[in-house]
């Protein structure tokens, strides 16, 4: 059996699946996903952050490939019409980047609420006249997580040691752990009126695409604070913007942007109260080695005929 693996985490993965496969022949992918091998018969794929037209290149060039894995939790950059056809099992990392994630919501949101960016200017001359009299805290306050997955679930846990409730939608409402309230996707807008802070963490699809938009954020408190750490196009950009420039929302942390990287002539640098980072709330030493477990876990499940773990459904988007 031949397996495609991205070069660039070669030294992380090859010899765990050659001491679990010693006759796996294994093909390296280039910084475009394309293989420096033949790949006529390599049955499995893991690619790695490659282009749309590097992906299509490679599939052509694996025309037996069966399985392809993922090492991102959203596929709204691969062509999954293209997997569909060809009847190839896709699955992803969900979970992999959660911990760092769900972290990088807190630092968001403490920002907000401890005024750390203008603490951090502090002018000792200034002693009497900082901000540090308005400062606020979480405890009471309501989060509301837009997409229970495993990112919003592991915020969620973080949430509630500081005191907050915690309310959130996902595909199938059910009791889930660390959260007081949930609803169906469809009914998450009821969330937004009670919620002092809203976390967007739902894939990318048709269906979620601008759906944060005008109708959203009249929904919204004036002191609400959004935080994005799913995809920049699930927010309508103009509507995010006219919501700062009235003030009809205290602000937003955004760690994903319309268009990435976000053009330095973007209006959006210049909306009020907001907080842009560039698409790094994933990053963790301990990232890579739980994207190479997941993928090691699923090929001795795939090795024994067993059904693989984090399978996407091509018709929900993730």
């Amino acid at each position: 059996m031949k397996i495609l693996i991205p070069h660039r985490v070669a030294p992380l993965i090859e010899q765990r699946i050659l001491s679990l496969y010693p006759d796996m022949q294994i093909v390296l992918t280039d910084e475009e996903g394309i293989p420096q091998g033949d790949a006529s018969d390599a049955t499995i794929f893991m690619r790695w952050w490659t282009s749309i037209e590097g992906f299509r290149q490679t599939m052509s060039l694996a025309p037996n490939v069966k399985w392809v894995y993922t090492p991102s939790a959203g596929i709204d950059h691969l062509d999954t019409d293209l997997m569909r056809e060809r009847g190839v099992i896709l699955t992803n990392a969900a979970g992999a980047h959660a911990i760092p994630i769900a972290e990088f919501v807190m630092m968001f949101l403490l920002s907000h609420v401890k005024k750390s960016r203008i603490l951090m200017t502090f002018d000792r001359a200034k002693w009497d006249e900082t901000e540090q009299t308005k400062l606020d805290e979480l405890d009471g306050k309501t989060m509301a997580i837009i997409g229970l997955g495993s990112i919003g679930q592991e915020t969620a846990k973080r949430a509630k040691s500081f005191g907050m409730r915690v309310v959130g939608s996902r595909r199938r409402p059910q009791p889930t752990k660390f959260v007081d309230d949930v609803v169906a996707d469809d009914d998450w807008m009821s969330l937004l009126p009670n919620a002092d802070v809203i976390v967007i963490a739902t894939p990318l699809t048709e269906r979620t695409r601008e759906m944060v938009n005008a109708t959203a954020f009249a929904k919204m408190k004036k002191n609400a604070y959004i935080i994005n750490v799913a995809r920049g196009q699930v927010i309508h950009t103009e509507d995010l913007m006219n919501a700062l420039r009235a003030g009809q929302i205290a602000g937003a942390g955004l760690d994903v942007t319309p268009e990435e990287p976000l053009p330095v002539d973007h209006p959006l640098w210049e909306a009020p109260n907001v907080w842009i980072t560039p698409h790094i709330s994933y990053s963790s030493p301990k990232t890579r080695g739980r994207m190479m477990d997941m993928f090691i876990q699923n090929l001795e499940r795939y090795m024994h005929g067993q059904k693989l773990l984090n399978i996407v459904d091509f018709d929900e988007g993730y």
